[in-house]
């Protein structure tokens, strides 16, 4: 005995239903993952633009921090390992370890970079610079721009977590291997202070 044709409607509707609503999550999934990407490479350009403003600030200081050869060469190799960092967490946005390695090296170079113009703050003549003022301005401009950028990221990762953590989404989500994207977050309350990039 063959079923009846409205069983086999019943089956063949329940199951394009189905096929649909995998179709829908996984295609919702993807287009998250791809937003918070994208949120990345904003955060990635800002912070090239900012590796690029840091060599440019350390020659300028370089002439008048003469004796102070040791912080210059500080801020440098802490720019050169965000910089590595960042390279890291852009093949990869958020991968959870690559975050936290960009989050503890951009940590770093703030403290740095903090020292730097506290060091600077001694000295009249390169606080006068115009030069050094210009890039302390685009500097802090940039820290602007990372911080809106980062914030977006965050933003836009959180979708992503909280839309692959909820059901049936979590099914499809481990079923297609959308695993759990990182916050690109600072952890220790006194890295959450920006470098002071201005002299006053």
């Amino acid at each position: 005995m063959s079923p009846s044709p409205s069983i086999i409607i019943a089956f063949s509707t329940l199951a394009l239903f189905s096929i649909l609503m995998v179709a829908g999550i996984y295609n919702t999934l993807v287009t998250l993952r791809n937003r918070f990407a994208n949120a990345y490479a904003q955060i990635d350009v800002q912070l090239k633009r900012r590796y690029d403003l840091i060599p440019n600030l350390v020659e300028t200081a370089k002439g008048y921090l003469t004796h102070e050869r040791g912080t210059l060469e500080a801020v440098i190799a802490a720019r050169n390992a965000a910089a590595a960092a960042n390279t890291g967490a852009a093949a990869h946005p958020g991968d959870p370890s690559a975050m936290k390695q960009l989050a503890s090296s951009e940590a770093t170079l703030g403290g740095t970079l903090g020292r730097l113009f506290a060091l600077s703050e001694s000295y009249p003549d390169l606080k006068a610079n115009t030069t050094m003022l210009q890039l302390m301005e685009e500097l802090t401009s940039t820290e602007n721009k990372v911080a809106f950028s980062r914030q977006a990221f965050n933003d836009a990762v959180m979708a992503y977590n909280t839309k692959r953590e909820v059901f049936p989404s979590n099914v499809i989500a481990g079923m297609f291997s959308f695993t759990v994207a990182g916050l690109f977050a600072i952890e220790k309350p006194e890295e959450r202070l920006a470098a002071k990039v201005s002299f006053a």
